[in-house]
């Protein structure tokens, strides 16, 4: 009987039991659901306004050409597709070319040292007025080869040791973690040159004119089309640090006084061309740490005022940089305004927007705090529809589309 009454006891525990972590599951479902449906995720503007694309895709008789630059990890040609499609659509760009064209690139100087692949797609408006080239550098595999050092540590021998998770991230690690070292060493200059070769290709014709399943070093003998087209750029992580050194790179070229033709064209044309630079998870501020300075900084009113000494001796008219940050991602950094006078190039121009956005879902662990996926915060821009669509058209103008209007907050600065 005493055998009894005990078990009866247990038995109503373990109905309880189970009963609560039903009920306990069901409660962290719906709160978790709820906080989805709410969607709070923060998206503040810090800077001047910006029209996006847009605007330039509607000036009569001018193209759009715009080069995506990506970040670390390995890449394979056709990784910003779904960016692209959702870039082509919230722009009403609803005609595509067929066929999509890639170029192996290489370097005139050593034909036989590969560069990486440059795909090109095309879009149109329905009535064929708006065109965007949408250029897409992949520029891993000049890094993949020394990444294969760390090779065995991906390996059964190792990997099995590993939690799951855990091997998981650590796979992650070794395929990411090397690409910034490795751009520090002696591949920087291969890199650059594809980012060289990708804008040198931007300049040259239209999209008949383009080559299309071929390797081959970019030509600079026809520089006429640049004189009308705009030109952007995207890039993402380690590809914003790689196109900010591509455009100082050409500054310093143009400064040494190289006569060639493609240099000489640059000189005229880029210092009345304003270009912007949408930065995905910036990291300009961590990848200047143990780097020199620029050959020319502190001297934006020199370069940039029309009243300026050497105002005749500016590279661009203005390059606006738009950086998005998620400040759940661990790698990414707003851009101080003292950053930009020390640290780059003074006769690029360059103007700074700041965008704090929550990319990543952000949840309330129940009395711990809140958190969110660091992974998804440093990946998740390109699909992010508030992004692209100031991407597309911009903040603070007519066009702005009712996404960034309703969900985002701009607070304008001045002088």
């Amino acid at each position: 009987m005493k055998i009894l009454e005990l078990k009866l006891p247990l038995l109503a525990l373990a109905l309880l039991s189970s009963g609560c972590a039903s009920i306990g599951k069901g409660i962290t479902e719906a709160i978790l659901e709820k906080q989805e449906e709410e969607d709070t995720r923060i998206c503040e503007i810090k800077g001047e306004k910006f029209g996006g694309i847009k605007p330039q895709l509607e000036i009569a008789n001018r193209k759009m050409k715009l080069l995506m630059v990506h970040g670390v990890g390995n890449h394979l040609p056709g990784y910003s597709t779904q960016f692209m499609e959702k870039l082509a659509k919230e722009l009403d760009l609803t005609v595509t070319s067929r066929n999509v064209k890639n170029i192996r690139l290489t370097d005139a100087k050593g034909p036989e040292r590969p560069l990486g692949n440059l795909r090109i797609n095309r879009y149109l408006n329905a009535d064929r007025t708006q065109e965007m080239l949408f250029y897409e550098l992949t520029w891993s595999e000049i890094s993949a080869k020394d990444k294969e050092v760390l090779s065995y540590d991906n390996s059964g021998e190792q990997s099995f040791r590993r939690a799951e998770v855990n091997d998981l991230l650590k796979k992650f690690s070794n395929d990411t973690g090397p690409d910034p070292i490795i751009y520090l060493g002696e591949k920087r200059e291969d890199i650059l040159s594809a980012f060289a070769q990708s804008f040198c290709w931007m300049i040259q014709g239209d999209w008949n004119s383009l080559p299309d399943d071929v390797q081959q070093s970019c030509s600079t003998k026809n520089v006429t089309p640049f004189y009308n087209d705009s030109y952007a750029f995207v890039s993402h992580s380690l590809g914003s640090r790689i196109t900010i050194d591509g455009l100082q790179h050409l500054a310093s070229k143009l400064s040494n006084g190289d006569t060639a033709n493609y240099y000489t064209a640059l000189t005229n044309v880029l210092k009345n061309k304003e270009v912007p630079i949408y930065m995905m998870s910036n990291q300009l501020p961590m990848l200047q740490l143990g780097r020199s300075l620029p050959e020319v900084a502190n001297q934006a009113d020199t370069y940039c005022n029309s009243d300026g000494a050497k105002y005749g001796e500016r590279i661009l008219a203005k390059t606006s940089v738009i950086a998005f940050s998620d400040p759940n991602d661990l790698l990414s950094y707003a851009i101080p305004h003292d950053f930009v006078n020390k640290y780059l190039d003074s006769r690029l121009c360059i103007n700074v927007t700041n965008i704090n956005i929550n990319v990543a879902r952000v949840y309330d662990a129940f009395g711990l705090g809140k958190l969110a996926n660091p992974m998804d915060a440093h990946i998740g821009y390109d699909t992010d529809e508030r992004v692209v669509a100031m991407i597309a058209k911009g903040i603070a103008n007519d066009q702005t589309a009712p996404v960034v209007n309703e969900r985002c907050h701009w607070i304008q600065t001045i002088d």
